[in-house]
């Protein structure tokens, strides 16, 4: 049979691989919510103008409801053959309140339709989002100042650098998660107008009021160009951007999870909460969760590439290619949002392995800076030339296999005689990280304030 709700330009119906390509209710059944609500708005709209009447926008109103409570009990029966949540929510108001049904549809298009439910959808995705990067943080800086003192090595290229603190370390992704929910918050306001009445692509004859249904729907007002409005697909490019980008940071962070929990480098432990075993090795817990994260990152980045080669070749204005932003976006949302809220349960739930984290900070002649730096502040030497001494003070510790801060003073004496018992005071770890207190640095005290500003941030947010 034809589809019914193509009019009578169809005398029979799809072949039944068209029917299977060209389907989309297996997955934008999501949007029914979306979709229900503007179908409102727009009947209401519509009766407010005098193009239906009104008996007929309250008979819309009710039934729309009534499919609503269907979806939302599982009673509500989907079919294929009316490929999408638009034409099985339209079909069974027809069946439900009769020909009204048929009325709902003036002045729209299934373009500006779907343009509409799926920003909608985006938009509420978004502040769901929103709040479990505030999670993520609050659970980040919880356990940052819990940690401001604690000692443990800082990296560049996965070699031993200088020492941090375990809460500074912490805090670096709490300022991520911050730039995570800009960029989502900007993707937000900048998709927050209505493509509501720009029909198929020219507008409508009608005498809708698009101002009246951007404001039921929470829309900033309408999209001024209806080619673009139904077109335009910059919302979902941008929203999977910033997901993008924030799928990338918790993958960072899960990867430095992955290492520091592996017996080799034994800086944190996660509980069983967060691990699995081996169906073979008794003694194995890996920490799969983090490993999954950091997988689920290709997933998003991959629908993001995705949908910019859906949208690179496509003219104005609506296109059956469109179709494709939806399964791989809320797919990759999905992963997203599953990610975070991953992340922030292994956040309060490992615990650092002190003593290990603080001898590993003191290894590999992490406080050499500091060695310099002394030598600047203290003997007037120029950096240059200070960074020169350090190294060969450090080469002669290796050659005896003693670290910086146990090296006797006349060895570092028979390299740079000025050198006084005083610069012990700069080589211990704890002395290192106390000793950063520049903005953004590593101290405690520094660290403690961070996360009590961004702690009092968070409590704020939340009202």
């Amino acid at each position: 049979m034809s589809n019914t709700m193509w009019g009578g330009r169809f005398a029979s119906g799809p072949a039944a691989i068209m029917e299977k390509i060209n389907t989309s209710i297996d997955f934008d059944w999501h949007l029914y919510r979306q979709d229900i609500a503007a179908s409102k708005a727009h009947a209401e709209m519509l009766a407010e103008q005098g193009i239906i009447a009104a008996d007929d926008a309250r008979k819309i109103a009710h039934g729309l409801d009534t499919i609503l409570s269907e979806i939302g009990s599982g009673k509500f029966q989907f079919k294929r053959e009316l490929e999408d949540i638009h034409m099985n929510v339209e079909a069974r108001l027809a069946e439900l309140i009769g020909s009204a049904a048929g009325r709902l549809h003036t002045a729209r298009s299934r373009n500006d339709q779907v343009a509409t439910d799926f920003r909608l959808w985006v938009r509420a995705r978004i502040d769901d989002i929103d709040g479990l990067l505030s999670d993520y943080q609050l659970a980040l800086a919880e356990r940052a100042l819990e940690h401001a003192a604690t000692v443990m090595p800082g990296f560049t290229h996965l070699q031993t650098a200088q020492p941090v603190t375990f809460g500074h370390h912490l805090l670096a992704y709490v300022e991520m998660a911050a730039r995570d929910r800009n960029r989502l918050a900007g993707a937000r306001a900048r998709l927050n107008d209505s493509p509501l009445g720009a029909a198929a692509l020219a507008g409508t004859s009608f005498p809708i009021d698009r101002a009246m249904t951007a404001e039921a729907l929470d829309f900033d007002g309408p999209m001024a160009n209806s080619l673009d409005a139904v077109s335009d697909r910059d919302f979902v490019l941008e929203t999977l951007s910033a997901a993008a980008i924030a799928s990338i940071h918790l993958s960072r962070f899960a990867e430095e999870i992955v290492i520091w929990t592996s017996p080799l480098v034994g800086l944190i432990k996660l509980s069983d909460k967060f691990t699995t075993g081996s169906s073979i090795m008794p003694q194995k817990r890996n920490p799969d969760a983090a490993e999954l994260v950091r997988a689920k990152t290709g997933r998003v980045v991959g629908v993001l590439n995705q949908m910019l080669m859906v949208m690179k070749g496509l003219p104005l204005a609506y296109q059956k290619d469109m179709q494709e932003d939806k399964e791989g976006t809320i797919d990759a949302l999905d992963a997203l949002a599953l990610s975070i809220d991953a992340m922030t349960g292994m956040v309060r739930d490992m615990q650092p392995e002190v003593t290990r984290m603080r001898d590993a900070a003191g290894a590999g002649y992490a406080t050499a800076t500091d060695l310099a730096d002394w030598l600047v502040r203290t003997l007037k030497m120029p950096f240059r030339e200070a960074h020169h001494v350090t190294g060969r003070i450090v080469a002669r510790a290796a050659e005896l296999n003693r670290p910086l801060h146990q090296l006797p003073l006349d060895e570092m004496k028979k390299i740079e005689p000025k050198i006084t018992q005083a610069v012990f005071d700069v080589l211990s770890v704890e002395r290192s990280v106390t000793s950063r207190t520049s903005y953004g640095g590593t101290a405690p005290k520094n660290v403690r304030a961070q996360a009590k500003r961004w702690l009092k941030l968070l409590e704020r947010e939340r009202g």
